[in-house]
């Protein structure tokens, strides 16, 4: 018998915590802004805020999870020990779904910024871009979280510019005006959680992370600690600088902010950096995308192929090629606010399970050793993800009905297909 090959151990709390970081950033917070401007007005910081809120109440239940149960199937491992195999297939199954999906779009918007400085057609530099960094990660783990970190620290240094565009400006608009009412920052609150999207994704690294049992919590929390201080920042001082209603109209709202202060040069600028943001946010979806199915396919949910690992590179290059094709394959799934609502809506359900799934284990197993451990209990009643539990659906009343019906299609179909085909055997 062949010995097994395993993934290599090789990121530390350093490179996890800022992986975390680079897809938390990534394109959301630059492609949405502006259409959360639309619905929110100068409140959008607050639609920010009560995001945050939500991603704190369910990123506590994946810290605790992950320090648990280790492992690269994530949410498949959470469910599987808390509800059983079956519903943990469907929520896997969504999980690489909205990471298939979501890769993909984030590509068409990479294509749309080289489109504007090269003219290079959208598709192709979409379909290349999949085929590039799908490259990278067969490569290794290391030269992935390598290429992760240097796009985060280029994508964060983009939003501290446009933060120092606006404190001159800071004070000078009614940061509480809300042209929709309260309704209006909700609804910018459900679209603009697909830009905190990717802390569930950190955990994906759990089997490539040295000590994951308290690494990957601890990089879970301060990554997304940074997101928040720095989308908070950010969301008063585009308002700051241009109207919300000239930032609801724009397709690139930094881009504008930058103009408005620095001239039409300031274009060119923030585009390149919109690059590598979008291009990160790729990366790191086809990755915690590939790490799921291989860890699915590990458990025997999957067909096996998937989990087989490459002898040298010791990367999952089966899983990888997988979903490097189907990313390709969706590049034609359209608007990105659009495919955000549906991506939501498949994300905060699989939150109510996740969610659920750390309340059922702290009753169904109380003694298992947790080395993080969520605050705040009414005897063993976790209270954090019950909150997460009711924000989610909140917010899922607040999504775009065309969205809701194309995220409840998405999981269904995808659910049932994988089932279907991918039953274990009796």
């Amino acid at each position: 018998m062949t010995e097994k090959t395993e993934l290599k151990r090789e990121l530390g709390l350093f490179e996890v915590t800022l992986s975390g970081v680079g897809i938390i950033l990534g394109a959301g917070i630059y492609a949405l802004i502006g259409k959360a401007a639309g619905l929110a007005g100068n409140s959008v910081w607050l639609s920010f805020a009560i995001a945050a809120l939500i991603a704190v109440f369910t990123g506590l239940s994946y810290a605790e999870l992950s320090s648990i149960f280790p492992r690269a199937s994530a949410e498949y491992e959470y469910t599987s020990h808390a509800f059983g195999k079956k519903l943990a297939f469907v929520v896997g199954w969504m999980i690489i779904f909205s990471g298939v999906i979501g890769a993909s779009t984030v590509a068409l918007g990479f294509g749309g910024y080289f489109d504007a400085l090269t003219g290079v057609p959208v598709l192709t530099s979409a379909v290349l871009l999949i085929l590039v960094l799908s490259l990278v990660l067969l490569w290794g783990i290391k030269i992935s979280a390598w290429f992760a970190i240097v796009f985060t620290l280029i994508e964060t240094a983009g939003l501290l510019m446009v933060i120092y565009i606006g404190l001159p400006s800071l004070g000078s608009v009614d940061y509480f005006e809300m042209p929709h009412g309260l309704s209006g920052v909700f609804e910018a609150a459900a679209l603009i959680f697909f830009a905190y999207m990717g802390f569930e994704e950190m955990v994906k690294l759990s089997e490539e992370t040295r000590n994951p049992e308290k690494n990957i919590p601890l990089a879970l929390i301060m990554a997304l600690a940074i997101t928040i201080v720095l989308y908070m920042l950010v969301a008063v001082s585009v308002v700051s600088v241009v109207s919300w209603e000239r930032l609801a109209a724009s397709e690139a709202p930094f881009a504008e902010v930058a103009i408005e202060a620095l001239g039409a040069d300031a274009f060119v600028v923030i585009s390149a950096i919109a690059l590598f943001a979008t291009a990160n946010t790729v990366l790191l979806m086809l990755l915690a995308a590939s790490r799921i199915a291989y860890g699915m396919a590990e458990s025997s949910s999957m067909p096996g192929f998937l989990a087989r690992v490459h002898p040298v590179r010791r990367t999952p290059w089966a899983a990888i090629l997988v979903v490097m094709v189907l990313s390709m394959g969706f590049v034609f799934s359209g608007d990105i606010a659009f495919v955000a609502g549906a991506n939501d809506f498949i994300l905060f359900a699989t939150f109510i399970v996740i969610n659920g799934g750390l309340i059922a284990l702290r009753y169904k197993d109380p003694d298992r050793p947790r080395p993080f451990k969520v605050p705040i209990s009414l005897g063993r009643l976790p209270v954090p993800p019950v909150l997460g539990i009711l924000t989610c659906i909140f917010l899922i009343v607040h999504l775009d009905t065309t969205a809701i019906l194309l995220g409840s299609v998405l999981a269904l179909v995808g659910g049932l297909l994988a089932l279907a085909c991918c039953r274990k055997p009796a």
